[in-house]
């Protein structure tokens, strides 16, 4: 009998879409899951596959393998893919692939990386993107790990990711080493976390603000979609206004406004704090979640704080044409933070990253696709240096041109009392960066006053740092030893 081309451990949604995919792409596969019973109905439900080989066990699921081993987990991130890996071990042979394509953190695939590497065998951390749709049809895939595994995977890889441009690339290529894959899988949803806000921002303002009516808010989102803003996210969002409920009443109004995580747009904003980048957007559309799950409080402190009664007056189009360059102004920012983050990942873990790739391997098949992203590409490959994406002409310019629309779509907020968290804290993060001057001058003086943590002068070379006796009554010793 035919040994599989790669096995997968797995089989929920994700995993059993990916092993279709696979099996489109002229790939045999072997399955397995923890509950076998699975196995079983996955294999009968989609008929006499010979492609397609059920295992009872783990020992049978290695054997139908073809050597070298790649086995893929789809299993819950965390403890569930340790245990696996160590039942894995035993079963396995030098120069054997173990891939987990779950979205774990980052930081353990850098320990598993170490510790699959160091029993002789290779260990690859992917991102998938896309949804069951994507895994089914083709989605973004983000590989790290042990960089001598590529060869052994980018056959499989690239065959069954989505495909993107003239001639046809795949949305997939190697990312870097050990937890690189999954450190821009988890950039990749953060963004992801960022364009749902946004664009959720932008219903509101349109609801509330403009008093649109939901079959007005899905045609403008159509629009919008053939332009700048063509994007998944811009295209689900346009089809969701449009759905229909058994009663012929939009569903959208009557789903409850609490929305769920699953930790990773979190994991980017821990990161960004570690490393000291500046991810405003990012950690506004987390924190706005967390807001948004206080229902109940929210219910009873709508009977009792008072603010403006949203009501825009004025040229509807007008406006709703300063909503949309506000919104895309907005994303810009949104995928600045999120590159200047994997660049700072990057130089703190000796990744190399290919910026440019990454932009290409999101244009396809993930949640965050869009045709922005071919721009990045472009931004990218005409400097692979570029520290910030603002500083690329055509970035530069766009934004110029969308600044007094994104002003007044901020200013219309705050005086109509709409949140605007993510919209107004990419304006504010704007407005910090294009400034030669913040005023973190007098942070440093407070600090140093209190807490003796010196300072830098503008009159002297930079690395020099000075200490002050503000009140007549301190000493010499500085508090050096640390940052607060």
């Amino acid at each position: 009998m035919k040994k599989a081309d790669i096995g997968l451990i797995g089989l929920a949604v994700m995993g059993q879409n990916l092993v279709l995919n696979m099996i489109d792409h002229g790939f045999t596969v072997a399955v397995f899951n923890r509950t076998v019973s699975k196995v079983d109905e996955f294999v009968n439900a989609s008929g006499q596959n010979e492609k397609l080989l059920g295992a009872k066990s783990l020992e049978e699921f290695v054997a139908a393998l073809q050597k070298p081993r790649r086995v893929m987990l789809m299993v819950k991130a965390g403890d569930p893919v340790d245990e696996f890996i160590e039942h894995l071990l035993p079963l396995l042979e030098s120069g054997d692939v173990i891939i987990d394509g779950g979205n774990s953190n980052y930081e353990d695939t850098i320990r598993r990386t170490v510790y699959v590497e160091s029993k002789g065998l290779y260990y690859i951390g992917t991102g998938v993107s896309g949804g069951e749709e994507g895994a089914r049809f083709g989605p973004s895939i983000m590989p790290g790990g042990s960089p001598a595994a590529w060869p052994a995977v980018k056959p499989i890889f690239q065959s069954i990711a989505a495909k993107v441009g003239d001639p046809q690339a795949p949305c997939c290529d190697w990312v870097g080493e050990n937890g690189a894959g999954h450190y821009v899988k988890m950039v990749h949803n953060g963004i992801e976390y960022g364009d749902m806000q946004l664009i959720g921002e932008a219903y509101h303002f349109m609801k509330e603000g403009l008093g649109m009516s939901t079959a007005e808010i899905h045609q403008t989102f159509a629009e919008w979609n053939k332009g700048k803003l063509d994007s998944y996210l811009i295209q689900i969002s346009a089809d969701i206004f449009a759905f229909e409920d058994e009663d012929g009443l939009p569903l959208v109004d009557k789903i409850l406004d609490t929305a769920g995580q699953k930790g990773t747009g979190k994991w980017t904003g821990i990161s960004a704090l570690e490393l000291g980048i500046p991810l405003s957007l990012i950690v506004e559309a987390v924190l706005s979640r967390g807001l948004s799950a206080l229902k109940e409080e929210r219910v009873k402190a709508s009977q009792v704080l008072k603010g403006p009664r949203p009501l825009l007056s004025g040229d509807k189009k007008a406006l709703l044409a300063d909503l949309h360059d506000a919104l895309y102004a907005s994303k810009i920012i949104s995928y600045t933070q999120g590159y200047m983050l994997m660049r700072a990942a990057a130089e703190e873990y000796r990744w190399n990253l290919n910026y440019g790739g990454v932009a290409l391997m999101w244009r396809g098949g993930c949640i965050i696709r869009s045709v922005f992203l071919g721009r990045i590409k472009e931004a990218f490959d005409k400097n692979p240096g570029l520290r910030n994406l603002l500083l690329d002409p055509y970035f530069k310019v766009e934004v110029e041109n969308a600044q007094p629309a994104w002003r007044r779509v901020i200013s219309a907020a705050v005086l109509n009392g709409i949140p605007m968290p993510a919209m107004s804290s990419a304006l504010s993060f704007y407005d910090a960066y294009r400034r030669a001057w913040l005023p973190a001058n007098l942070l440093q003086a407070q600090r140093d006053y209190f807490g003796a943590h010196t300072y830098e002068r503008l009159d002297q070379p930079r690395g020099q740092f000075f200490h002050t006796n503000w009140t007549g009554r301190g000493g010499d010793v500085t508090s050096n030893a640390y940052n607060a």
